[in-house]
């Protein structure tokens, strides 16, 4: 070593820090490098300010204590790294100290002199490495399977970096064996799997992406496991290339899929013989199974129909389609827990079925996504016509094809909403067809359906494409006008209906004619409610009818209040009969060839407390219809045999009684009218004694009852006069098969006789025919002396009207009898 006098240029043109210290460790010199590294100013200052290396500048006491046994052993401290202040600032610095004695010739000595470096940088950087990397094992160590760095040499040799501690549950070995034998984990390969993943390995190791390669591996207890590898390319450079990569346990994992598959491959052949159409979608490849018969039920071959799950979407109808994807996004949003829906799919035929589609997703991705969803196709095609056919029959008329009331109605609703929220007018039309029973009843039901079927037609011929005629039943229709805008629209149209119902019907070789009689209701004028509206519209038609029919009437307020009255007499008829507030008169039948009376017609009338006498004609259809007609025509019955029983006591041996039975009383069981023979036995009367009038619409009912009564009375010797002859549409064969005794000839038929005139002619007519089948005929309404003279002269047995006597009590009815028959004797 050199002097310290000639070392005195080099130790102060030193890179790094040197110093020089004595024996007591006081500081002599600091060369500039590390009165710089140190933070001073210049050497003097340092040197004032540390007077003891050891004690000022080591941090850590015991590597203070180290360097001065160090020193006081053999003078020398070579790389003595440790960790000290800075002076200035006190921040911690990391420095490598190499230092020894310097003695003077004499074995003296002179003092201590080292260098200093400068390595915080080195240290800093190997601490973050050392952090570095335990942060990375712990975060390694909690993968479940191993997290490697490892090098692959061009000859295939591997040289591991880094191993987590999930290599010992993998294979059982230590981190540290494998980096010290990169071969190790080979010896674990399957025999089966150690060429062919060899192979996969290089192939992978070679390419600059990621990759993955699956084998298995042979335990040392002999058990087996499949491992998945996954690496990725760090570097590369002429020897190899630098991969991180992860080794998996997928053991489990694939004896899911063996179990998966197992599975799918039943599940599939259980489609193939499932009786529905069956389809297995896997949602977000696209890649979608049908089965056999799925293809089959579309008309398509085995190899005809692609995979692919828009394939039905573009087969479903078109009207079908957002209301199918509304139910499937239902499903996949977890809204609903299967997916169902009905819609049309186009066959390969371009026909249309129905199918009802069932399904339900299987499996969904770690965001909630569906992965996969199975299902199903049912052929609801004949349901479906089903369902058509029973809402057909619901909602329409079986026999015009009209809307019937039930869907009738349902529009009226959706059209008085309407009204209301647009201020519009509607109308509603109830039609009735006029005499149409006779017509049915005469020509058939054929004929009668035929001539119905023709007026729905005529009917929906004189309305708009927006306007809705329905049939409610029987003869009568409605007719929903929306939008009238005024009335005289309305009237057009009701004109134009009886205009064209009141043309000629060709039933087969028959040609009929009928009219029709319309009531008209207004929303919101005449109601704002479905029944309502129907009411008053029923309450119109009965005036219409009751004006002379083939005319149409609009409700008007009065109306309601007829029909109130109409109600309250209805109500007031049972009371009214218990009150006694009916009795009979009687209206004398004389024999036109001799003037007698033995017969008389019993008319009911009523006294009604508060509105007098109350007309037949108003109440008799009120009692109809009501019901009240039964209990009034026993009444009837029971006065009139009472009455005959005197009469035939105090007038006349063989007098007669015409008692008028409503159709209504007919529809009773056969135990009432056989009670009234009956009672005609209790009092010892014949049956001849009374004659029941009835009108010819009852002929035409086909009722077993009806014809049934009839023959009793028949057999009872009690006779049966037809009223209002000539009106109606009887035949003879109805005159033949009822045994009639008594044609009752209409008094429109009598009203305007006169000599050579066309009613008298019909009434020489009736009078031939009556007679030629074993009837009499009386003549009602007769009011003149020319009337009576021509029908005796035509041969009428009977005549009954103003002309002899307007009906009368009982009492006074006899009076005038007795002075009757005592004038035609006297003359």
């Amino acid at each position: 070593m050199d002097t310290p006098d000639n070392s005195t240029l080099f130790f102060e043109l030193l890179p790094i820090g040197a110093y020089r210290s004595n024996e007591a460790g006081q500081l002599l010199r600091a060369n500039a490098a590390l009165v710089h590294m140190l933070g001073f100013d210049n050497e003097a200052a340092m040197i004032a300010a540390v007077t003891d290396v050891a004690n000022e500048l080591y941090v850590d006491g015991r590597q203070r204590e180290q360097f001065k046994e160090l020193m006081a052993r053999d003078g020398k401290v070579v790389n003595f790294v440790t960790e000290l202040y800075h002076h200035k600032t006190r921040q911690r610095v990391w420095i490598r100290d190499n230092s020894h004695a310097v003695y003077s010739e004499q074995d003296e000595l002179l003092y201590f002199e080292g260098t200093v470096e400068d390595v915080t940088a080195s240290r800093l950087a190997e601490q973050a490495l050392r952090d570095s990397e335990a942060q990375l094992r712990t975060v390694t160590d909690q993968v479940p399977g191993m997290v490697f760095l490892v090098y692959l040499r061009r000859d295939g040799t591997r040289q591991y970096r880094f191993v987590s501690e999930g290599v010992r549950s993998l294979f059982g070995v230590a981190p540290e064996a494998l980096l010290a034998d990169g071969a190790l984990l080979r010896r674990f390969r399957h025999p089966d799997d150690d060429l062919k993943t060899e192979e996969e390995l290089r192939e992978l190791h070679g390419q600059a992406q990621s990759g993955t390669s699956q084998f298995r591996v042979v335990m040392d207890d002999g058990s087996l496991k499949w491992v998945e590898v996954t690496s990725s390319l760090v570097s590369m450079d002429e020897q190899g290339t630098l991969r991180c990569g992860v080794m998996f346990d997928i053991t489990e994992r694939k004896r899911i899929e063996t179990l998966l598959r197992e599975t799918e491959e039943r599940w599939k052949l259980a489609l193939e013989g499932a009786g529905d159409g069956v389809w297995d979608w896997y949602v977000q490849t696209g890649v979608e199974y049908f089965s056999k018969r799925c293809k089959e039920m579309y008309g398509y071959g085995e190899d005809e129909m692609p995979e692919r799950a828009d394939l039905f979407d573009e087969l479903t109808h078109p009207d079908d389609l957002a209301q199918m994807e509304r139910d499937r996004q239902a499903h996949f949003d977890g809204l609903t827990p299967t997916y169902v829906n009905e819609h049309r799919i186009r066959c390969k035929d371009g026909s249309w079925k129905w199918v009802l589609t069932r399904g339900m997703v299987i499996s969904r991705d770690a965001q909630g996504k569906p992965l996969r969803m199975i299902g199903t196709h049912t052929d609801i095609t004949e349901r479906k016509k089903s369902e058509a056919t029973i809402w057909q029959q619901a909602n329409f008329d079986t026999l015009t094809g009209l809307p019937n009331r039930r869907m009738l109605r349902d529009r009226l609703e959706q059209e008085i909403l309407k009204a209301k929220r647009d201020g519009t007018q509607l109308a509603i039309l109830f039609l009735d067809l006029d005499h149409f029973k006779e017509v049915n009843d005469s020509l058939g039901h054929d004929s009668g359906d035929t001539l119905l079927v023709e007026a729905a037609a005529r009917i929906r011929a004189c309305l708009r494409e927006s306007d809705t005629v329905a049939r409610m039943g029987g003869d009568e229709f409605t007719v929903l006008l929306p939008n009238v805008s005024d009335s005289s629209n309305l009237e057009y149209v009701a004109q134009k209906l009886l205009t064209t119902m009141a043309g000629a019907f060709q039933l087969g070789d028959e040609q009929v004619f009928v009219s029709a009689s319309i009531g008209i209701s207004l929303c919101p004028d005449d109601g704002m409610q479905v029944e309502q509206l129907f009411k008053n519209a029923d309450q119109a038609l009965y005036v219409a009818k009751g004006a002379g029919r083939n005319r149409y009437s609009c409700f008007k307020l009065a109306m309601q209040e007829a029909a109130q009255v109409r109600a309250r007499l209805a109500a007031d008829l049972r009371v009214g009969l218990q009150a006694g507030q009916f009795e009979l008169h009687y209206q004398p039948i004389v024999s036109l060839r001799t003037g007698m009376v033995h017969k008389a017609e019993a008319l009911l009338r009523w006294h009604h407390p508060q509105r007098g006498m109350v007309s037949p004609a108003i109440f008799i259809p009120i009692a109809e219809g009501s019901g009240a007609i039964l209990e009034l025509g026993e009444w009837v019955f029971r006065q009139a045999a009472a009455q005959v029983q005197r009469w035939r006591a105090e007038l006349e041996p063989n007098f007669q009684i015409s008692v008028n039975k409503s159709p209504v009383q007919f529809q009773q069981p056969a135990q009432v009218h056989a009670s009234w023979i009956e009672h005609l036995a209790q009092l010892g009367l014949p049956g001849q004694s009374i004659v029941i009038e009835i009108t010819e619409g009852l002929l035409l009912e086909t009722d077993e009852r009806v014809t049934n009564q009839l023959l009793d009375f028949h057999d009872a010797g009690i006779q049966v006069a037809l009223d209002d002859f000539g009106t109606g549409y009887s035949s003879l064969s109805y005159l033949q098969r009822f045994d009639i005794d008594f044609l009752k000839i209409d008094q429109s038929f009598v009203r305007h006789l006169i000599p050579d005139s066309t009613d008298l002619a019909l009434c020489k007519a009736i009078v031939v025919m009556a007679h030629e089948l074993g009837m009499q005929v009386i003549a009602e309404g007769v009011e003149t002396e020319v009337q009576r003279d021509l029908l005796t002269a035509a041969g009428c047995d009977y005549g009954q009207g103003y002309l002899f006597a307007r009906p009368m009590p009982a009492s006074e009815f006899q009076r005038w009898a007795q002075d009757r028959a005592a004038a035609v004797e006297t003359a």
